[in-house]
């Protein structure tokens, strides 16, 4: 769950309600972004995970939902419940990277249209939206950083889009740009982060919401950047 996106109360939450019904009452469990503590109870050892990598993907996490509610409730046993998690955890993401990049593009040009741009801005949107997310797939399996890897994205589509209208195909640049970023902003990572300070999760609240602060500043960088060519 934690590694699909999910919030840090709602992971712990779960693994209290599958220790309950496993006839573990008194198990304590503590979440950040980036590790997992968990004890079955006062007299047992402790286990520590740690979270290397983190995606979205809110299948997972609903599915593994459904598997604590059915445990919880008596229609599954602990063995068969085990079995799902572990194809859970096995299974591909949700949707192929193809289907992704083409959600960006259309998401893109929408997002164009939205913040008033025109229709001729729409293909550009659709070019550069698409090639900026299709970057920062690439990039972070070739540099592994995440903030280099969206840095790079965002300096992609500000250049695309530049080229785009100075050809004649585009023509609000700014309108383009904004819209062509949107799928880069960390929406998800915000949302999380306030809903872990809400929750009390101090700890994972502001690390998640440094860690959207950084990926809005990677974008700005990146913009900003191409200005210094352009």
């Amino acid at each position: 769950m934690l590694q699909s996106g999910a919030e840090t109360y709602r992971v712990e939450d779960t693994m209290t309600r599958i220790a309950t019904s496993l006839g573990m009452p008194l198990s304590h469990s503590y979440v950040t972004p980036t590790g997992i503590i968990f004890q079955a109870d006062s007299g047992a050892s402790s286990k520590l995970i740690r979270i290397a990598e983190r995606t979205t993907d809110l299948q997972k996490v609903t599915a593994v939902n459904s598997i604590s509610r059915k445990l919880t409730g008596g229609a599954i046993q602990a063995a068969e419940a085990k079995q799902e998690l572990l194809r859970i955890d096995a299974a591909a993401h949700a949707f192929p990277v193809w289907v992704l990049i083409a959600a960006a593009s259309i998401a893109s040009a929408c997002f164009t249209i939205m913040f008033q741009g025109g229709w001729r801005d729409f293909l550009p949107s659709l070019i550069s939206g698409g090639l900026g997310y299709s970057a920062v797939i690439y990039f972070q399996r070739l540099v592994r950083v995440k903030f280099f890897a969206e840095l790079f994205a965002a300096f992609l589509v500000g250049l695309i889009s530049t080229l785009l209208v100075r050809a004649g195909i585009g023509v609000a640049l700014d309108k383009i740009i904004i819209g062509s970023v949107m799928p880069l902003v960390p929406g998800l990572l915000i949302t999380n982060a306030v809903r872990d300070l809400m929750a009390g999760h101090l700890v994972s609240g502001l690390s998640r919401g440094a860690e959207a602060f950084l990926t809005a500043f990677a974008i700005g960088t990146g913009i900003a950047a191409l200005y210094l060519f352009f």
